[in-house]
C-alpha cells in the first residue's frame, strides 16, 4: 500500500505554514516531511520540528549522497527534502504533505508524476505585504526584498494541479481538507487502500445466505 503525495506551495507570508498546521491537526494519516534548511531558526521553530536546521557544508555533504528528493536555493539559504524520509512514510500507506518552494515542486513532480500539486495565493498583493510587515521580525529592506521575491514565486502558480485563495482562513482550510478527501476515493488510491475488500467482492467463492 502507498500513500499520496501532497506538494503545497506559497510564497512567503501567504499563510501556508499555519493552514498545513491545521490540515494536519483536522486530518487522520497525514503527515509531513520535515525539510532541511541552511536557514537560522525563527523565535519558537524547534529543530527536528520544523525543520532540520543544518550548516552548508553539511548539506553539500547531503547533495554530494543524493540523500535529497529534490533541494533548492531561496534568497540566501538551501532547502531540502529527505528522500529516505519521503519514501518510508508513503510506504507505510501515510499520505505525505511537502512544503516546498515551487522549484522543488517541478523537481519532485517529475520523478513521482502522481503527486498532487497544490499552490496558495494571497487574496491581494497589498495583503501579501501587510502580512509579511506584521511578523515584525524583519527589516523594511528584508520585507521589501521577500515581496519582490514572492511575487515572483506566484507567477508559476499555472504549472499547479490546484489553487487554494487564502483571504479567509476558514475556507482556504475547507479547501485543503477537500482537495486531500477526493484524492483517498480515487481509483488508484481506493484500490491500494481496501485491495483484500475488492478482492472478496470477485472471489468465485460460493456466497452462503
Amino acid at each position: 500500500m502507498t500513500g499520496t503525495l501532497f506538494i503545497i506551495t506559497a510564497a512567503s507570508g501567504t499563510g501556508k505554514t499555519s493552514l498545513v498546521k491545521e490540515l494536519l491537526g483536522s486530518t487522520d494519516n497525514l503527515s509531513v516531511s520535515v525539510s532541511h534548511t541552511t536557514r537560522a531558526p525563527r523565535p519558537g521553530e524547534v529543530d527536528g520540528t520544523h525543520y532540520h536546521f543544518t550548516d552548508k557544508q553539511s548539506f553539500q555533504a547531503l547533495i554530494e549522497a543524493s540523500a535529497f528528493l529534490e533541494y533548492a536555493q531561496v534568497f540566501d539559504n538551501y532547502y531540502g527534502t529527505s528522500k529516505q524520509a519521503v519514501m518510508d512514510l508513503l510506504a507505510q500507506g501515510i499520505d505525505v504533505i511537502l512544503e516546498i518552494d515551487w522549484q522543488g515542486a517541478l523537481q519532485v513532480k517529475a520523478q513521482f508524476t502522481q503527486a498532487v500539486m497544490i499552490f496558495i495565493l494571497p487574496p491581494t498583493r497589498q495583503a501579501l505585504a501587510e502580512r509579511l510587515s506584521n511578523r515584525g521580525q524583519d527589516s523594511q529592506e528584508v520585507i521589501q526584498k521577500r515581496l519582490a521575491g514572492s511575487l515572483d514565486e506566484m507567477r508559476q502558480y499555472d504549472q499547479f494541479d490546484y489553487i487554494v485563495i487564502n483571504d479567509h482562513f476558514e475556507t482556504a482550510l475547507s479547501d485543503l481538507q477537500t482537495i486531500v478527501k477526493s484524492h483517498r476515493l480515487t481509483l488508484r488510491a481506493q484500490q491500494s487502500r481496501h485491495a483484500a475488500l475488492i478482492a472478496a467482492l470477485f472471489d468465485d467463492a460460493p456466497i452462503h445466505s
